[in-house]
């Protein structure tokens, strides 16, 4: 039986598509969805006043954190030394005062320079001991494990063919059947000078595509991407494609290509890859998965 779930979450829009197995109980499916993004994000929201980040951020201390936090964590600690810091979960404040707040202002203020984790930050799962309060953010690849987390959701509940896709980060799954039959899930990759083109389409099976484009969400003279040595939102690259074996990954590496070469990268991490520069070039990986209409 064919099921799709369409609806708003973390601040983004969320489409879901899996067949599912008979006797399945649809509507509880999308319940057990729904309440395992909410706890997610009462744990990792910085827009939430009642979340741990929150309480994070107003007093200083050790915190046990939840068990899934072990796998983002450990990938924001290599990010961030492989990166030389650029990507830090302690980039949160900065985005704030720049305007991408709790409150959505986009009204930006002095910012600063974050700090650097080894002065504030002590992790060793499941503890966090913070010196300082700091507000944390983990939309760099949050959301990418979050759709990894709602995709070993529906393995668990026997739902091997899917597609999870929470605004433009999306896990492929199918079954044998399907894999036997050639099935591959197409995927436009979104122009990023004009939101009704695509510059391509992409082939995924049984893997993740991830997308960044400052487009998305701009305002004054940032995006969604602050460098925290520069205190400035990167400009070279319009946007960025990503694909890995799962969305956590692809989802961490689009954010670090604005940062570092794919080449770097590629020396700690195995996926493909797409970059259009903002003077409308485009760098790919030789094996990324995709028809493209635009010509280099």
């Amino acid at each position: 039986m064919k099921a799709e779930y369409v609806f708003d979450a973390i601040g983004t829009k969320w489409i879901i598509s899996a067949e599912i197995p008979p006797g399945t109980d649809d509507k509880k499916l999308k319940r057990d969805i729904l309440d395992r993004i909410d706890i997610f994000d009462k744990n990792y929201s910085r827009f939430r006043n009642d979340s741990l980040v929150s309480e994070i951020s107003r007093k200083s201390g050790a915190y046990t954190l939840p068990e899934d936090a072990k796998s983002m964590l450990s990938l924001y600690e290599e990010l961030y030394k492989i990166t030389k810091g650029a990507f830090t979960p302690l980039i949160g404040q900065t985005l704030s005062d720049a305007g991408y707040d709790a409150e959505y202002s986009f009204k930006p203020g002095e910012i600063k320079t974050p700090p650097k984790w080894e002065e504030v930050i002590k992790y060793e799962h499941p503890t966090l001991t913070t010196t300082a309060p700091v507000l944390l953010d983990f939309g760099a690849a949050g959301k990418g494990y979050l759709v990894d987390i709602v995709s070993e959701l529906l393995l668990k509940q026997g739902v091997e063919s899917f597609v999870v896709n929470a605004g433009g980060d999306i896990r492929v799954h199918e079954n044998k059947e399907n894999l036997n039959a050639g099935k591959k899930v197409q995927i436009g990759l979104e122009h990023p000078e004009d939101l009704t083109l695509a510059v391509g389409v992409a082939s995924i099976v049984n893997k993740s595509i991830c997308g960044s484009a400052g487009n998305r969400r701009m305002w004054d003279k940032y995006h969604h991407i602050i460098d925290p040595h520069t205190l400035n939102s990167p400009r070279e690259i319009s946007a960025a494609w990503v694909v890995a074996d799962t969305a956590m990954l692809a989802d961490g590496l689009t954010t670090c290509l604005y940062f570092l070469s794919p080449e770097e990268l590629s020396k700690h991490y195995q996926f493909e890859y797409m970059i259009i520069y903002s003077d409308n070039s485009m760098k790919l990986s030789e094996s990324f998965p995709a028809e493209l209409f635009l010509k280099n």
